[in-house]
């Protein structure tokens, strides 16, 4: 089945919005849990994606990668971010131990996406036997929401401030030495656009998203074949 660009739009739209939105609103959710209520107070917890888009990160990123992967073809993936949720770190009772459960989060919410993305595609697989026309869309959107989610809990996962693993591993340091690790933030995205450039970046996420798929693969009911197959059929 060959996508023209709108279906690719309508098919990638709400896995990735939900995907980048619910990363942050995990965040804010469980620093309030733990005792910080600034996200609920300027409403970011919320499910309303309006609430966390970013005109950059959650529209024009992603829209972009897709054109180019729509017109050059290959190579692509798709990729985004929403507005960082405001933590008022001072607000958690237990201030490091709280900082590592509220990193650990949003890669976690994205796992469980991909999870629920995964039992997508089954649905979709079992629905396209007699009903085609919305079976195979939402196999689609299946496959678009393993592939986001996963990316993101991996990238996320890097121990590189500010990422959210950087945060975790940060939190999990001695204070001395986790002082000294956080000196590295500013030059953070710096650090991240060489290893990109590099290639340095696919080689570290390339075979944890590849296992990620290998194990949601069987949530969905299919084979990895399958899977990537769909998740081809999306560039």
């Amino acid at each position: 089945m060959t996508l023209n660009l709108i279906q690719k739009i309508v098919i990638w739209a709400v896995p990735v919005v939900f995907a980048i939105t619910l990363h942050e609103v995990a965040h804010g959710f469980v620093a309030w849990r733990l005792g910080d209520p600034t996200a609920k107070l300027v409403g970011r917890l919320t499910l309303n994606p309006l609430r966390h888009v970013d005109p950059v990160g959650t529209i024009a990123v992603p829209l972009g990668l897709l054109l180019l992967s729509s017109f050059f073809g290959g190579g692509a993936f798709l990729f985004g971010w929403a507005k960082p949720v405001p933590i008022g770190v001072r607000n958690l009772k237990h201030q490091r131990r709280d900082m590592a459960l509220v990193s650990a989060a949003g890669p976690l919410a994205n796992l469980l996406m991909a999870a629920f993305w995964a039992l997508m595609i089954r649905a979709g697989f079992e629905l396209a036997a007699t009903w085609p026309t919305l079976g195979r869309p939402l196999a689609l959107a299946g496959a678009a929401g393993v592939s986001i989610n996963s990316l993101l809990c991996v990238f996320n996962l890097l121990p590189l401030p500010p990422l959210d693993g950087g945060r975790l591993v940060s939190s999990l340091l001695p204070p001395r030495l986790s002082s000294r690790y956080d000196r590295i933030e500013p030059f953070g995205f710096m650090i991240l656009i060489g290893l990109l450039f590099i290639g340095a970046l696919s080689w570290v996420l390339g075979p944890l998203i590849l296992w990620l798929g290998y194990l949601f693969s069987h949530v969905a009911g299919v084979t990895p074949y399958e899977l990537f197959e769909l998740i081809r059929a999306l560039y």
